[in-house]
Formats: structure tokens, C-alpha cells, sequence
């Protein structure tokens, strides 16, 4: 998995990159509470590159998003492919958080928030 973290239009973009699973969630987890940690309150998942999420990746977005609302911010889920889209689909996460299609939609949802 790689992580890569940026900022556009003052929304953290959090691009995960390979696996999601249980061997490198903390480190996924770990790289979302820094960016919450420098301030940050709007959050794109950028799935795009995603291949595949595991029940310990689930976790971790369900993780993010509580941090999320804590803070009174806004995450979206962005870019899923359809092997993953169903995973969350299935875990019923589609019905509680919110997705685009792509993560430049997302981002520009949030930044007008």
C-alpha cells in the first residue's frame, strides 16, 4: 500500500494506493490522524487506486469518519472501483458515507463547505 497526502483548496486528500488490509491499516489510520492532527476538518479518501479492502481497511474508514464528525468535519469516500465499491456496499458503509465518483467532485464539494 502507499500513501500520499495533499492539500487542494483546503481539503485534505488522503490517495490510498494497493491493498487496504489488516498488515498496513494502522499506518493508514496513523497518516489520517496526522492530517487531523495538523487541523485539517474536510477529508476525499481518494480510492482510485485502490484494489482491494479488507474488514481491517473497513475499519479504518469507519474510524476516519467517526474522527470526522467528532470534529464536526466532512469526509467523502471517493474514486471506488467496483470490486470495492461492493465491499462497502455489502457491509452496508455505502448508506452511511458519503462517495463520488472521483476525487476532484469530492474535493470540490467540501471546499465550498
Amino acid at each position: 500500500m502507499n500513501l500520499n497526502a495533499t492539500v487542494k483548496d483546503g481539503v485534505a486528500v488522503l490517495a490510498i494506493e494497493g491493498r487496504l488490509d489488516g498488515q498496513n491499516a494502522s499506518e493508514a489510520e496513523t497518516a489520517f490522524g496526522g492530517l487531523a492532527a495538523e487541523g485539517h476538518s474536510r477529508f476525499v479518501l481518494d480510492m482510485t487506486a485502490l484494489q482491494y479492502i479488507s474488514s481491517a481497511g473497513l475499519r479504518v474508514v469507519l474510524v476516519a469518519a467517526k474522527k470526522t464528525k467528532a470534529i464536526k468535519g466532512s469526509l467523502i469516500c471517493a474514486g471506488m472501483n467496483e470490486a470495492v465499491r461492493e465491499v462497502f456496499e455489502m457491509s452496508g458503509l455505502l448508506g452511511i458515507l458519503e462517495t463520488a465518483d472521483a476525487a476532484d467532485e469530492a474535493v470540490e464539494r467540501l471546499a465550498g463547505r
